[in-house]
């Protein structure tokens, strides 16, 4: 279907997927999927709730902790109106600016958590090769420009992205692959050459993704070798345990973020469940996992998750 205002190039509204051949078990499959997001936004909310009235986490890690916690309640509230929708209601239609909108933000909410587990790496290193430096290196002035460098990033990088779209004209299929909008998966819908969306995306990921990923890499490398360098085995598993979090942060993030782009380049030929599987976890496995991970690993955290438990029961039971 055409949009008359745009010379019949433009559809008027895109047709979501959510997971090809499971349709049937939609109704089945809303309940766990919606527990999903409450545990998200709920267990994010705890952790920005406790950082901001734990003084004794307010320090540079946690703060970092904090903006994280940000960026996966935002990738999960940009991706929960049209997921939801298609399995609890059937509703898989978007419109095509709203198309746009939601895959403005995935993928500049996307670009801030991955440039904050970066800072997240920086913060590790310098806890570790000066612990007695730590408070005058990454002080709350450099913390702050830090965020305001990553948001500033994310939000530049990415906001080429819907016009270098829009300005494509779209008159074949309008079905898209996944339950929300991503870039590649809509730009493969337009008749006409994708170079400059593709080149684009080439060097937008390479400026974002790519040099994250090697940045958190080299941090490591450094990490380690300052390991080695602590005489005491009990001084180097101490020390290799405060990045415990942050490399399941990493590999929450990177791990299916890898599997989509591999997928999407080589793997043409797997079926559109794998896909759809795929392109699900890398947007809602860091949101559900990340706060079960740092809960764990942080004990003012579980305390005030037992202390909302304990309030709730006291409410049910009063």
């Amino acid at each position: 279907m055409a949009d008359n205002n745009h010379s019949h190039f433009q559809h008027l509204y895109f047709v979501l997927t959510g997971i090809p051949g499971l349709e049937q078990k939609y109704y089945w499959m809303a309940f766990p999927l919606g527990a999903i997001y409450v545990i998200a936004l709920f267990g994010n909310g705890v952790i920005i709730s406790t950082i901001k009235s734990e003084l004794s986490l307010h320090i540079p890690m946690y703060y970092f902790l904090c903006m994280l916690a940000l960026a996966d309640m935002g990738l999960a509230l940009c991706t929960l109106p049209s997921m939801l929708g298609i399995f609890w209601f059937n509703y898989r239609s978007i419109t095509f600016d709203a198309c746009l909108v939601q895959m403005y933000f995935i993928h500049t909410f996307s670009a801030i958590e991955s440039g904050v587990l970066v800072a997240m790496a920086f913060d590790r290193v310098v806890a570790i090769w000066s612990p007695l430096r730590y408070s005058t290196i990454l002080t709350n002035g450099v913390v702050c420009r830090t965020g305001a460098v990553i948001l500033t990033r994310a939000v530049c990088v990415v906001f080429p992205v819907p016009f270098l779209i829009k300005r494509l004209p779209f008159y074949g299929s309008n079905i898209l692959s996944h339950s929300f909008c991503l870039h590649q998966d809509v730009m493969r819908l337009a008749c006409a050459s994708t170079r400059v969306n593709s080149l684009y995306g080439l060097i937008a990921v390479i400026f974002t993704k790519g040099s994250d990923s090697l940045s958190i890499l080299l941090s490591y490398v450094f990490i380690l070798r300052t390991v080695m360098s602590i005489t005491s085995g009990e001084g180097r598993l101490k020390a290799l345990n405060t990045c415990v979090s942050h490399i399941c942060a990493v590999l929450i993030f990177y791990v299916p973020l890898i599997g989509v782009s591999v997928i999407h380049r080589f793997g043409k030929h797997l079926s559109p469940l794998t896909h759809a599987l795929m392109a699900n976890a890398y947007l809602i496995i860091p949101p559900v996992l990340n706060p079960i991970v740092y809960t764990v690993k942080t004990k003012e955290i579980r305390r005030k998750l037992i202390q909302i438990f304990v309030q709730t029961k006291i409410t049910a039971g009063g």
